[in-house]
């Protein structure tokens, strides 16, 4: 996606979630009367799907021992139970009136968005014991129909709360829309790193339920609205739901609604998040040498760490993990008795080298389809601040920050590697050169930044005692050793 669309999804999700909105604002107090029958089978058939999707999450989650999809599944089996509620209790089809159907109907988003909004506990991310889930999932339902039965064979015990535009119809529409907003915006933010148009329909799900909500509370029954929001949560539930379990079957996590996607996440799953294309040209460069590919992708992890110690936005932190993925995608061009020489190279062999930049940008020109900001990573990463750089000779004021985190980050990387020409360095011996280089060839605050998420940050320093420190000073690096080829 290139960066001038950047604002048509949003644009998009606008549009999709403003539609039904609009229409309940204009339509929804139109009264209808249709037999109650319809009520009761809408409400079974949201039921239906909503059991469908309880089972799925569960029996994945179960499988893949996955808490966040459990507590999906436990949202959607609660749901179920109260949607199955509401439906039964429709008057004049098994019981009379009663204040059960309002009862039902009124929790049923509140609660299940209130589940949903659990998914981003941390406890449940890395959880290995799903039992205790399982039992508050079968609990919470049969708990739900328990009561359900009572009430149903003596409506009379239960008051008809919440009526429509009441103090606690209010107080649940509150409720319900903030766990509604938490969710959008989860599911929002995940859509910004992956691009995938399924994470943008959880976040128009999420704003359906809330639609509904508004039209069960404030609009009430006997009304086209009350229809209309009936039909939006069908219809949301399908699109949470769906999008969550395909995560959780193919890469073992769910995502959408947790909100907590960083961009290493793309960097180490570039398949399930970051499209085909990718992932086709990381098998291409794997098949022709695997130490590269493994280079690329462990610079794309530590790129995408340093955006977000920066507090770089969402969009900059998909770059750099594209980016980094894809900086060395020009060596498939270069040949493997120069890429895997154990001695010198030669003038020529090295001049080869040093196109595998240009090569990348071309070969990504080519397929179509990438940023220009990938672009610009693939084609500049081995350009210096001091403009003695290749392939274009950029200078300081040329080069984007997240050009300089790739830089760092490509060659800490390089450095600490085995490679067949030398041994790894030690990661201080690595850092003792890039901090040397610092503010000449790499970006001061992108050296640091790497230093945090590797662990190799400086200690504070202490207030200094009356005593004068006469601590010798620390030896400088010895510098780039001939030997060391710039082919990272």
């Amino acid at each position: 996606m290139s960066d001038r669309s950047r604002w048509t999804i949003p644009a998009l999700l606008c549009a999709l979630a403003a539609a039904p909105a609009v229409l309940v604002a204009l339509l929804g107090k139109t009264m209808v009367m249709p037999p109650a029958e319809v009520h009761f089978g809408v409400g079974l058939a949201g039921a239906g799907i909503a059991a469908v999707a309880a089972g799925a999450l569960t029996l994945v989650g179960r499988r893949s021992v996955d808490g966040r999809a459990m507590l999906l599944g436990t949202a959607f089996s609660t749901m179920t139970a109260l949607l199955a509620v509401h439906a039964m209790s429709t008057p004049g089809v098994l019981i009379g009136p009663n204040g059960v159907i309002a009862f039902a109907g009124g929790l049923g988003i509140p609660v299940g968005t209130g589940i949903l909004a659990l998914t981003a506990l941390p406890a449940l991310r890395r959880t290995r014991n799903v039992r205790p889930l399982l039992a508050l999932q079968v609990g919470l339902a049969a708990s739900v129909l328990a009561l359900a039965g009572i009430a149903l064979t003596n409506p009379a015990i239960v008051p008809q709360v919440p009526t429509t535009g009441s103090d606690a119809a209010y107080a649940l529409l509150a409720c319900g829309l903030s766990f509604c907003i938490l969710l959008t915006h989860r599911a929002t933010r995940t859509f910004w790193l992956t691009r995938r148009p399924a994470d943008l329909l959880v976040a128009v799900g999420c704003i359906w339920l809330g639609v509904a909500l508004v039209a069960q509370l404030v609009i009430g029954p006997m009304t086209l609205g009350f229809y209309i929001g009936h039909g939006l949560e069908l219809a949301a539930v399908a699109m949470i739901a769906i999008p969550a379990a395909h995560d959780i079957a193919r890469s073992g996590a769910s995502f959408p609604l947790v909100g907590d996607l960083t961009a290493t996440d793309l960097a180490a799953s570039e398949e399930a998040f970051l499209g085909p294309r990718v992932r086709t040209l990381m098998l291409r460069l794997a098949g022709r040498d695997g130490s590269t590919e493994e280079h690329t992708r462990r610079v794309a992890i530590l790129a995408a760490q340093v955006g977000e110690e920066l507090k770089l936005p969402a969009t900059a932190r998909r770059h750099l993990a594209v980016g980094g993925l894809l900086h060395d995608i020009g060596k498939l061009s270069v040949p493997l008795d120069i890429l895997r020489k154990p001695s010198g190279l030669t003038d020529e062999e090295y001049a080869e080298i040093k196109r595998h930049p240009e090569q990348g940008r071309l070969l990504l020109e080519v397929l179509g389809g990438f940023s220009p900001t990938v672009l610009d990573l693939v084609s500049d990463h081995h350009e210096r601040l001091d403009g003695r750089g290749y392939p274009r000779g950029l200078t300081e004021e040329e080069l984007p920050l997240h050009t300089r985190i790739l830089t760092v980050c490509d060659v800490y990387d390089a450095l600490v590697s085995d490679r067949v020409y030398r041994a790894a360095w030690t990661p201080e011996r690595a850092f003792e050169l890039l901090r040397d280089d610092a503010g000449s060839a790499f970006d001061e605050r992108c050296v640091e930044a790497l230093a945090r998420v590797v662990g190799l940050a400086p200690e504070p320093e202490q207030a200094p005692g009356w005593v004068a420190d006469v601590a010798p000073a620390p030896l400088r690096s010895p510098g780039l050793p001939g030997s060391l080829r710039p082919t990272s």
